[in-house]
């Protein structure tokens, strides 16, 4: 199999402001040219797109397509179970979303200190395994969002585990709050195959500030700025496959390219991506990926993502001492019909669905500070 594998979740929309408004055109134009270039691996989960992205799957995939052609990933949303009873439902409920009677992969979503307590509880590894023994699913793994001893302690106890999905990217690699190279550093040491998620950091590493987009272009002018962190993901030696949630025909076509013939980085090539993580960092106040888990029960139902969207231009802007700075009006264009930053009651649901564990309710207030004041 092909190291690149397609991340349902950011995919092309009719409108930007509704997620489940899929541009199923697109979509089935995306699916079809990666599997034509031969590449098979599909990624989708319970939440993505509003709960649409397997329904999604199904219809631009399942049903277009021989089952022998591509191998079908989905995820139990840990965040979500309550009661015995709930993976059972859940399950079936995806069986019947995607329109398959087996998974390729299956994986517990988003294991952390949060809802590890929840997993054991309700014996979540012991479901999977059951389900592997029936045939439902074929191999059984996790995500995970947090500290690499945590990781350490999950694969200790449960060593029938087949994988573990990471967020990997060049700009992660050593962050004190990701560890990206410690946990896949204690993957490895378990002898467990490692998917990455997050390659790009939800599009940040395909726009890059000047002075990084200047020094990848000296390497290399007819390589996209995105392919370098794909790249950097992809050359990790115990790496399975590499998710990039690619939003547009264009971007697919892009990545299928340069992951058709796929050739590692260089040690110097390594070294200038590392240049480029400090460049990104003095230019990023809050490191959001967009993942929109934090919007999901928001009971004021601020779109957290968008409003860090415009403060990171915001920041950006004047550190750039840039003349034009737009974000501002952007900002209050959308709080028209959107909640603002300041409708933030601090019940900090989201810091506790955030997979980069930021101080969301704190950055809120930055936020409010710089537009609304």
């Amino acid at each position: 199999m092909k190291k690149l594998g397609f991340g349902l979740m950011r995919l092309p929309t009719l409108d930007p402001a509704d997620q489940k408004s899929i541009d199923m055109p697109q979509m089935c134009r995306m699916v079809d040219t990666f599997l034509e270039r031969g590449f098979t691996y599909f990624d989708t989960a319970w939440m993505y797109h509003d709960h649409q992205s397997e329904i999604a799957a199904r219809e631009a995939l399942v049903k277009r397509h021989p089952r022998d052609a591509f191998t079908l990933t989905t995820k139990l949303p840990t965040m979500m179970l309550k009661e015995e009873g709930d993976q059972e439902r859940i399950f079936e409920e995806q069986r019947k979303k995607c329109g398959v009677e087996f998974f390729d992969y299956y994986l517990l979503h988003n294991l952390n200190s949060r809802v590890i307590d929840t997993v054991e509880r309700l014996d979540c590894f012991g479901f999977v395994r059951k389900l592997r023994e029936e045939g439902k699913i074929r191999h059984i793994g996790f995500s995970f969002h947090d500290k690499a001893d945590l990781l350490d302690r999950i694969l200790t106890a449960h060593p029938e585990v087949e994988f573990v999905q990471l967020q990997i990217n060049y700009l992660d690699w050593e962050s004190p709050r990701v560890q990206s190279r410690l946990c896949y550093e204690t993957a490895v040491r378990h002898g467990k195959k490692v998917i990455i998620m997050e390659p790009v950091k939800g599009g940040a590493l395909a726009q890059l500030p000047a002075e990084g987009e200047k020094l990848l272009k000296a390497a290399d002018p007819d390589a996209s700025v995105a392919s370098w962190a794909v790249r950097f993901a992809a050359s990790l030696p115990e790496v399975h496959v590499v998710l990039s949630g690619m939003s547009t025909l264009a971007q697919l076509q892009d990545n299928t390219g340069f992951m058709a013939d796929f050739k590692p980085l260089t040690q110097e090539e390594r070294a200038m991506l590392m240049k480029c993580a400090d460049i990104i960092n003095n230019y990023t106040a809050v490191p959001c990926t967009a993942c929109r888990y934090c919007t999901e029960g928001c009971p004021m139902g601020i779109e957290i993502p968008d409003l860090f969207a415009f403060y990171n231009a915001h920041v950006k802007a004047k550190m750039l001492r840039s003349w034009s700075d737009p974000s501002k009006d952007q900002y209050r264009e959308f709080v028209e019909t959107h909640s603002k930053a300041s409708d933030c009651v601090q019940c900090r649901q989201c810091e506790g669905a955030c997979p980069q564990h930021l101080e969301i309710v704190k950055s809120l207030k930055d936020v409010a500070a710089a537009f609304e004041a």
